[in-house]
């Protein structure tokens, strides 16, 4: 009895325990099932939750999608911005936005990837190979393969038309965790650029400088002859703004290329098939030496290294004009310019300049660059489904013209007969840009996160016979461009789409930060002579020894060798 007592009470306790584990199955400590039932679940309705692929709106009833991007100084506000209320009523997908200032982008992106408090998709991260990389490793980008096969025709499309994208967004473990943006243009190759003011050239009789002598008299003449005629001596000889804040930005981007090759970005560059660091070279010693004598007489405004590119603008825009050269790719920085005054076409760009040794060289730039978009792993699978169709959309040619010109009707309008493009061949459409608009607007992106603006897209809008017409300044940049690409060596550029090999990942991120931060810091401080660039030069030499700048470079060497 006591026998059948004590087996009975094992069968009540198996019993007991079976539905337990069952009730865990659909709550309590089953939670992960429950969520991969209902990711499965949103999976399998798909059907019920989207419209096919290639019909809009994405989703059928709208769902929300947090999405983290940097917010320029230049668009008013990206909740209530025209093309965000667009791209929400072509998709059926309202944006939470996670916005953080243009210049504090990478410091805010770092914190916010460390400390886990990231959204369902960053929409504009600029992630580094090796970030995109340690991140996808990580878990915490989700491969976008298999997303991009069923659900993103335009983004499949692309990377199969243009040479380089595919190989620019596959890892070396074979996924995808970002997508670039597509940007081709021919100012965008000769980013490093000086502009200055022509009319205080003439006014002092001055050439357009050549070597980096004739480049300091320049300004020691805008510095001590009043060329504004204001008789204050209040001009500001040249003025930049950080590189993180404004492209083509920074005192070595472009001056730099008179002493030895420099990006003014990896710092890198090809020599027969070698890798060989800038930084670290008696050549850059001498450029450094130059720019810290521009700056030690007063020619370089001292607010350069830590001004943002608004403060640059306010320079530029003071009633009496004190700005004579800025380096940046774009005088647009600067100037609006479709305004109704004229300053801005005082500016033409200065040609690469040839420094003392005979070196002449400009920044060269092509390939998809950066990862700009990806999908977390705080996005269930349905709003998988919707991010990626989502980025398949701005891969459109309406998506991508309205984010960087505007509306039809708007910023541009469907050629006329006889419009021609910068080659002379019929157009297919031409920009309608309004006179007198403030830099700050709130009609686009300008550009924001991804687009597939090719060179055949960009090429197709009609010019004018005036550069300096409303719609001129795309005919403009190609000008001014054209004195750069003499001088641009395509075989010395640093490749920009390389992947390192996936073990050495999260090494290489760590490292880029940390080199490049020390590059930046002491180019400050031997510019402004904080730092002597004859007692302190060996041990910041030295320095990059700790930085395991050898081990950088040799990751690098083995990835693009490969």
């Amino acid at each position: 009895m006591k026998l059948k007592w004590t087996t009975m009470l094992a069968v009540l306790l198996c019993a007991s325990l079976l539905l337990a584990a069952c009730s865990s199955g659909s709550g309590g400590s089953g939670k992960e099932e429950g969520k991969g039932n209902a990711a499965a679940n949103e999976v399998a309705n798909a059907g019920e939750l989207f419209n096919p692929v290639g019909e809009y709106p994405i989703a059928k009833e709208q769902m929300t999608l947090k999405m983290f991007a940097p917010q320029s100084a230049a668009i008013e506000n990206l909740e209530t911005n025209e093309f965000t209320k667009f791209v929400e009523e072509k998709t059926n997908i309202k944006i939470k936005w996670d916005v953080v200032p243009e210049g504090a982008i990478e410091e805010k992106k770092q914190l916010m990837m460390a400390s886990g408090d990231y959204p369902e998709v960053i929409l504009a991260g600029n992630f580094s190979k090796a970030d995109q990389m340690k991140y996808g490793q990580q878990g915490v980008f989700v491969p976008l393969n298999d997303l991009i096969d069923k659900y993103a025709p335009n983004i499949k499309q692309a990377m199969t038309e243009i040479p380089y994208l595919k190989d620019a967004m596959t890892t070396p473990d074979g996924n995808i965790y970002t997508i670039p943006k597509v940007n081709e243009c021919y100012h965008c190759t000769y980013a490093s650029k000086m502009w200055v003011n022509q009319s205080w050239l003439d006014k002092l009789g001055l050439k357009m400088p050549e070597t980096t002598e004739e480049f300091y008299q320049m300004l020691k003449a805008f510095k001590e002859k009043d060329p504004n005629g204001n008789g204050k001596a209040d001009e500001v000889p040249l003025t930049t703004a950080g590189k993180k804040d404004m492209w083509g930005g920074g005192l070595d981007a472009y001056l730099m290329n008179a002493f030895i090759y420099n990006d003014a970005n990896t710092y890198m560059y090809m020599d027969n098939g070698d890798i060989k660091f800038s930084p670290n070279q008696e050549a850059w010693r001498e450029g450094l030496r130059f720019i810290n004598k521009l700056y030690a007489e007063g020619l370089i405004d001292k607010a350069s290294f830590t001004q943002n590119a608004d403060a640059v603008k306010q320079i530029g825009n003071k009633p009496d004009n004190v700005m004579g050269a800025v380096s940046t790719a774009l005088i647009s920085y600067v100037y609006n310019p479709n305004e109704l005054t004229p300053r801005h076409k005082e500016y033409v760009t200065v040609p690469p300049l040839k420094g003392p040794n005979g070196v002449q060289l400009t920044g060269y730039f092509v390939g998809a660059g950066n990862g700009q978009f990806a999908i977390t792993n705080k996005a269930t699978p349905g709003q998988q489904i919707a991010a990626i169709r989502f980025a398949d959309y701005l891969y459109t040619e309406e998506a991508t013209v309205y984010t960087s010109m505007g509306k039809e009707g708007d910023g541009w309008r469907q050629a006329k007969e006889g419009e021609k493009t910068a080659d002379g061949q019929p157009a297919r459409f031409k920009q309608t840009p309004k006179p007198g608009v403030s830099q700050v607007q709130n009609g686009t992106w300008q550009e924001l996160g991804i687009m597939k603006m090719t060179n055949e897209l960009r090429d197709s809008f009609a010019v004018p016979d005036d550069m300096f017409a409303e719609d001129g300044y795309g005919l403009r940049l190609r000008n001014e461009s054209k004195k750069y690409e003499p001088f641009a060596k395509p075989e010395m550029a640093f490749p920009a789409d390389v992947f390192i090999a996936a073990e050495d990942a999260s090494l290489v991120a760590q490292l880029q930060t940390s080199i490049s931060d020390y590059v930046e810091s002491n180019i400050a401080q031997f510019i402004t002579g904080s730092k002597s660039l004859d007692k302190d030069w060996d041990a910041y030499v030295k320095g990059f020894d700790g930085l395991q700048l050898p081990k950088y470079l040799e990751i690098y060497s083995n990835a693009i060798k490969k």
